[in-house]
């Protein structure tokens, strides 16, 4: 179901924690099988479950909790932006237009070509470099503009 890679890193991060607590990586575990697949399937969730010794259940329950699982298919890359108090003051809402805008989708849609998905966030933590976006759960993206989204766009073309 994912690639030795993956289940490569999966293990390593297991072996974090104390025999027996395999679970404890399930974040992890999730993080990996997303990176690979783009988005958690309920076949993939039950995959990490196995893997962890967790009923599927509790797998999903944590999936669909955070916002940085995407449980529905996606475009390659996901482009979460903050649009929480901070970043509005700061033009979040402007940055929001102009992505829509150059993207030709609104938030929670793919563009035709399947490349980026647009999704409104929450807080990102980083309200100091507002207005920031968050790429592919796992790079943030700050004091946008009209200048570095398309900076960012080109990169991730």
């Amino acid at each position: 179901m994912l690639t030795r890679e993956s289940l490569e890193k999966i293990d390593r991060e297991i072996a974090k924690y104390p025999a027996g607590r395999k679970q404890s990586a399930v974040m992890a575990a999730l993080a990996i099988a997303q990176k690979e697949k783009t988005y958690l399937s309920n076949e993939t969730m039950e995959f990490v479950a196995g893997l962890l010794g967790m009923p599927p259940i509790a797998v999903r329950e944590i999936a669909t909790f955070y916002a940085m699982y995407r449980t529905e298919s996606s475009g390659r890359h996901c482009l979460m932006l903050c649009t929480n108090l901070p970043c509005r003051l700061s033009g979040a809402l402007k940055a929001a237009d102009f992505l829509k805008e150059r993207l030709g989708i609104g938030f929670g849609e793919t563009t035709p070509d399947g490349r980026i998905t647009l999704k409104e966030g929450e807080c990102l933590g980083a309200c100091g470099d507002a207005p920031v976006a968050l790429l592919d759960e796992d790079r943030m993206c700050a004091r946008l503009s009209p200048e570095t989204i398309d900076k960012l766009l080109r990169e991730i073309e």
